[in-house]
């Protein structure tokens, strides 16, 4: 059991890249100059992350008979609640998204994370945070970058 928990995340890392590779060779080929040009960088990326899925695997692979003691943490204390609570609201988050606009879905996401984890105390924070980080990213892309968004 504790061996496919540490093996899990390498094996990902190394079907992600071979996948990430194969959809890389259906590029469509550039009309001008190198027709495989469009292909060079995301074909270093899938090797440089297979390459080092491949390390982390055997990594891991030499660790097979440690127990696994990270995990323990992710039940204890708050942190299931953190963890679910951050899945809920990413969940909302994508839900408004389209809805009401990039602008007031970030705000409603980033100020209900920022109450999880600073909790009610610090509401003048979280809400100062959340409202002046989401219209400076606004602002900087829809503004200054001229790129809409919803």
């Amino acid at each position: 059991m504790f061996i496919l928990v540490r093996l899990a995340m390498p094996l990902f890392f190394i079907i992600t890249s071979i996948v990430y590779l194969i959809l890389t060779f259906d590029l469509t080929k550039s009309r001008t100059g190198d027709p495989n040009a469009p292909l060079y960088f995301p074909a270093i990326i899938g090797i440089f992350l297979l390459i080092m899925g491949i390390i982390y695997f055997f990594q891991e692979w030499k660790k097979r008979s440690e127990a696994v003691e990270e995990f323990k943490g992710l039940i204890q204390g708050r942190t299931p609640v953190l963890i679910i609570s951050s899945l809920v609201l990413i969940f909302i988050y994508t839900f408004l998204f389209e809805r009401i606009g990039f602008l007031f879905s970030t705000m409603i996401f980033l100020g209900g994370l920022l109450f999880v984890v600073n909790g009610i105390q610090k509401w003048l924070q979280n809400i100062l945070i959340s409202v002046i980080f989401s219209f400076v990213t606004w602002y900087s892309f829809s503004e200054l970058l001229n790129v809409s968004l919803p």
